[in-house]
């Protein structure tokens, strides 16, 4: 009887907590399946991670091995690498005419690392936080286990699924908010905010009294018109970038935010606890990276080539509702003609046609049933052979 007891005790110490419980992240559960039907053998076509299919700059990659043939690779500063503060900040007058001071700028683990700090250093346990969707669900997930409640602001293509000040406001009304996250480009539409429609959203923001974080991770992969930092429209906000997709770094785990002046403290001794410092190595591979600058261009003219494969081969299979792409490399298809389980859908197109692609619900828990985000970032080749395959899968399903 005793050991019963004793064990049933352990396996409550064993439960998860409360904020441990957070739905997974249902793009790595895709990318899982897809490797267990490569291991029998099988080719499949990835458009389901938002992963770019090059590596990292050649820049980048040199300025890792010479850091290598040093032989030490000591912590850095918590903020980050002092010339690597710099170079991010003369990025942003290379690339938007605006000075931001190093000292706003803060080195993280990528976007992920960054969300962390950011929400510790903005929020307490409690606060609302208005995120939209359809919408990158780490968003919600991280808010969840920090004890924070996200609040879902549904997008509509009335406002080209972007939010607005008036649908900001509208939200703090019923109940108010702490903060609110927008991305532009954003993830999973590819939709972009015009900078008048920014500036407006975080004119909206400061009268309430609601702090405003911009995820700009899909900067420089821009096509409908240049992107708007919103850097250059308010000192007030909390911007997050990374080098993985513009520069084709996701597993070196290396990103920034430009942090407003009153909040650079608390970050920096967040970082101190939860982190040290980011990998010496990924840094330095980072700075090197703005130098590959034309290398990376190259490469975003092909995800311009895979957008035109997409938008022009998707309607002759049937997938001819679409979100915008204006950036990014995502296309967000209406699939509600063929499924009503968007889970269901991406589960059976893997299976069959050895497509993989992530189903809404990932990133829209009201309306994703009826969606599936095709990721173009790998090379043109895999793109056309993924329509290809889509286009007879979709043929032979149809009575």
């Amino acid at each position: 009887m005793l050991d019963v007891t004793l064990r049933n005790k352990a396996k409550s110490l064993l439960l998860p907590s409360k904020r441990g419980n957070v739905p997974p992240f249902m793009v790595m559960d895709v990318m899982a399946a897809a490797a267990r039907i490569e291991a029998q053998g099988g080719h499949v076509v990835h458009m389901e991670v938002g992963q770019p299919a090059a590596p990292a700059p050649k820049t980048a990659i040199a300025a890792a091995r010479a850091a290598l043939d040093l032989g030490r690779l000591d912590y850095t500063s918590a903020l980050g690498i002092p010339s690597l503060r710099q170079r991010i900040s003369r990025h942003y007058f290379e690339a938007h005419a605006q000075e931001i001071d190093p000292e706003r700028i803060v080195v993280t683990t990528g976007s992920s690392g960054a969300f962390v700090l950011a929400f510790l250093s903005m929020f307490e346990a409690g606060d609302r936080v208005a995120v939209t969707v359809p919408g990158y669900p780490p968003y919600r997930h991280i808010l969840t286990a920090l004890g924070c409640e996200p609040v879902l602001i549904e997008t509509t293509a009335e406002t080209r699924h972007a939010l607005t000040g008036d649908m900001l406001l509208a939200a703090h009304a019923k109940t108010p908010l702490k903060g609110v996250l927008v991305a532009s480009p954003a993830n999973p539409t590819g939709t972009m905010m015009t900078r008048e429609a920014m500036s407006g959203l975080i004119a909206a923001a400061d009268s309430a009294g609601i702090r405003f974080i911009s995820d700009e991770i899909y900067h420089g992969l821009d096509y409908a018109f240049p992107a708007t930092t919103a850097a250059a429209l308010s000192p007030d906000v909390l911007v997050i970038n990374s080098f993985s997709k513009y520069f084709c770094m996701t597993g070196w785990r290396v990103g920034w935010m430009v942090v407003p002046q009153p909040l650079i403290r608390a970050v920096e001794t967040l970082q101190q606890n939860l982190a040290i410092s980011v990998p010496t190595l990924s840094q330095i591979a980072a700075q090197a990276a703005f130098e590959g600058g034309a290398e990376m261009d190259i490469l975003k003219h092909g995800y311009q080539d895979n957008r035109r494969v997409l938008i022009e081969g998707l309607p002759k299979a049937g997938l001819d509702q679409f979100l915008p792409a204006d950036g990014a490399f995502y296309l967000y298809a209406d699939v509600s003609k063929f499924t009503a389980d968007s889970f269901d859908f991406a589960r059976r197109m893997l299976e069959e046609a050895h497509v993989a692609a992530t189903p809404g619900l990932d990133f829209d828990p009201l309306h994703g049933r009826s969606f599936i985000r095709f990721s173009y970032a790998g090379s043109t080749p895999d793109t056309i052979e993924g329509v290809t395959r889509i286009t007879k899968w979709l043929s032979a399903a149809r009575p």
